[in-house]
């Protein structure tokens, strides 16, 4: 399962903004043509080459090159070049001028450390990365994300009183329809969820104006499904997803499938002509929000979530996906009942 590839989407998802300006760009002259053949080497997806360029760049530009941080810890935490994308971090903390950038920075070096933690499985990195946002919070108190994520680093380090709070004081910072406030809420009344492997959160609203926030459909099985009209595999594994839909109606079973059209009249034509019944959603592509945030690069690809809102299997193409969600709704379907009061 390419588990990694989706857990760094989500935790980087507002974690960073890569996008470029001149005053990124490396002062020195030599250091720019690295850099420039680091963008080549992107172009032609050799990230590894990539990478080392932009290291390069970055000691040409005797460590001042903001652009190059910013691919080193990028590119770094993609490869599992752990070295690499703290170094790129710290450098950022240590260019960082004004409160709010250095808390910006310190957030931003905190999530590469709580990354490497949930990768690699290390405490020590979950106990920098908390040391780093509570830097950002010293300069830049009204800083949700940053509480947000102290809060998960906090129930990694097993210091649930401590996740609480911070999820508290996320919770009373963010509006109701925002989908982490619901996720915060969450883990303040059970604070292992904030340790498990959970689906990122979301709310869209489908075809037919219902809006659906994954925290929301709690107490019920998600299965996500990826696709498009103009891909041949996608359309061959509709049948068995029309099925799966008919089969599971009336069960503790959500489906949402997730279109990466570009045609929107296209999309909406073979969703009725099709009879897909269930939930439906529009994407902008790959691109799109939804597709980034499940770090979709290929379709069909399938996301099966539990009841609690955990990730339990990721599928490319057509898999047999019944036979689990067969376990997890009989799961749901004890635990519904078991939670209802006997007349």
């Amino acid at each position: 399962m390419r588990y990694f590839g989706l857990l760094l989407s989500v935790a980087c998802l507002a974690a960073f903004s890569f996008a470029q300006d001149d005053a990124d760009s490396p002062t020195n002259e030599k250091a720019r043509k690295t850099y420039k053949q680091g963008l080549d080497y992107l172009h032609q997806r050799m990230n590894d080459s990539a990478l080392d360029s932009f290291k390069k760049a970055d000691k040409q530009d005797d460590g001042h090159c903001l652009a190059c941080q910013k691919k080193m810890v990028r590119y770094g935490m993609e490869l599992g070049d752990w070295k690499t994308a703290e170094t790129g971090g710290e450098e950022m903390v240590a260019q960082a001028h004004g409160a709010k950038n250095l808390a910006l920075a310190h957030y931003q070096f905190g999530v590469v450390l709580q990354v490497e933690g949930l990768n690699r499985h290390k405490d020590e990195a979950f106990s920098r990365a908390h040391e780093e946002m509570t830097k950002a919070l010293g300069a830049g108190p009204n800083f949700p994300d940053a509480y947000f994520a102290d809060g998960q680093i906090l129930a990694r380090l097993k210091q649930d009183d401590a996740a609480k709070k911070r999820f508290e004081q996320f919770v009373k910072m963010t509006p109701e329809d925002d989908p982490n406030r619901e996720r915060a809420l969450r883990y303040i009344s059970d604070p292992e969820l904030a340790r498990a492997r959970m689906a990122p959160p979301f709310a869209i609203t489908t075809t037919d104006g219902q809006r659906i926030s994954l925290d929301e459909l709690k107490g019920k099985v998600v299965l996500i499904d990826f696709w498009a009209t103009w891909c041949g595999p996608c359309r061959e594994a509709l049948p068995h997803m029309r099925e799966i839909a008919k089969k599971f109606q009336g069960q503790p079973l959500a489906i949402l499938s997730v279109s990466l059209d570009d045609n929107e009249q296209k999309w909406k034509e073979f969703v009725l002509k099709n009879e897909m019944t269930w939930s439906q959603y529009r994407d902008a592509g790959f691109t799109g929000p939804m597709a980034t945030l499940f770090g979709v690069r290929s379709i069909p690809q399938t996301f099966t979530i539990d009841r609690d809102g955990v990730l339990q299997d990721q599928h490319i193409g057509d898999a047999a996906i019944e036979g689990e969600l067969k376990k997890l709704v009989a799961r749901a379907r004890e635990l519904q009942a078991a939670a209802t009061p006997r007349p």
